[in-house]
């Protein structure tokens, strides 16, 4: 097949006209956010809004589940779309819940999200208190039935443990490495030398609270960072997670800042002169940009085949061996 266009974390405020994007873009997978404060019954919901979304634009998308998927995606024409959670709240307190998710078609789920939760601590914490009794055995069943373990709001500890808990390589969705941009989310050398040590995979964001510069982010600045990077990881190791938040109202922001554990404005990464999403690099809008990413790598001094990894097939390789049940 050919090498794949795969992008490992959109949130996005989906449409057709998103969708019909993906296709112009030769997007092949997008793996999408379908919750972030969502109790299992609202997750549900998430996903009835997908199915309809499936049956009406089915010339356009279809629901993924396994890697062979993307090759599909490729021979009929359309994106595959994989779910995720960037936070453990669907599974409530019930380790049950994890098989019935992965049942239901989720394949990626971080431990937290910003806040401590009931399985490790987030990336805005004071106190990092590592994984919990929950969360170890937590990731121990995620592993059993092939859910993906993504700690890309997690804080230092919990990372690390859950890099070195896990008997299957994990993911960091859509992240940056912190020698780069000095972001609470983005990751630190530690952290990205032990993901990558353990097979694990890094997708880079284009998120401009994540990015050196911000909005004014350059390409070849972004590309440059891809580029040390592999120097310092393994270019096989790495992705794309754009956290690409297409068409979003800024109301959805507050929602993933806030959820409903707070009474008042928790501003993030942004600041109450700057509540809303911020404006994306003028090299990377939408779907149909992708192009722009291969270029700029093909001129940070890729070779042909490192530039197809990075752009997708390093995620496939990924997604050929987590997705399954262990044998």
């Amino acid at each position: 097949m050919p090498a794949p266009l795969i992008d490992n974390l959109q949130y996005a405020n989906f449409s057709p006209a998103i969708f019909k994007q993906m296709r112009v873009g030769g997007v092949d997978a997008v793996h999408v956010t379908i919750a972030y404060h969502e109790t299992f019954r609202e997750m549900v919901l998430n996903l009835e809004q997908w199915n309809r979304w499936f049956e009406t634009h089915s010339d356009l998308i279809f629901k993924g589940t396994t890697a062979a998927d993307v090759a599909l995606a490729q021979q009929t024409g359309r994106t595959a779309i994989f779910f995720g959670f960037q936070n453990p709240s669907p599974i409530e307190d019930d380790i049950g819940l994890i098989e019935i998710c992965h049942q239901l078609g989720v394949r990626f789920m971080q431990l937290t999200y910003n806040n401590q939760s009931l399985l490790a601590t987030g990336c805005y914490e004071d106190e990092d208190t590592g994984l919990t009794r929950f969360g170890k055995q937590a990731v121990t069943e995620m592993n059993r039935v092939g859910l993906v373990v993504d700690m890309s709001h997690s804080a230092e500890r919990s990372t690390l443990e859950a890099i070195d808990h896990s008997t299957r390589p994990i993911a960091i969705t859509h992240a940056n490495p912190h020698w780069w941009h000095a972001a609470l989310r983005n990751k630190s050398d530690k952290v990205l030398k032990a993901l990558t040590g353990a097979g694990g995979m890094l997708g880079f964001s284009v998120y401009p609270h994540h990015l050196a510069g911000g909005p004014a982010c350059t390409l070849d600045s972004f590309c440059s960072m891809i580029a040390e990077a592999a120097d310092r990881y393994g270019a096989e190791n790495l992705g794309i997670g754009t956290d690409l938040c297409q068409d979003q109202p800024d109301s959805i922001v507050e929602w993933m800042r806030v959820g409903r554990w707070s009474k008042v404005m928790d501003y993030g990464e942004g600041s109450a002169s700057n509540a809303g999403f911020p404006p994306m690099p003028d090299w990377f809008n939408d779907n149909r940009d992708f192009g722009n990413i291969r270029q700029g790598l093909a001129s940070a001094g890729f070779a042909a085949d490192e530039v197809d990894g990075i752009m997708g097939g390093n995620w496939l390789r990924f997604y050929e061996t987590s997705f399954g049940a262990l044998e």
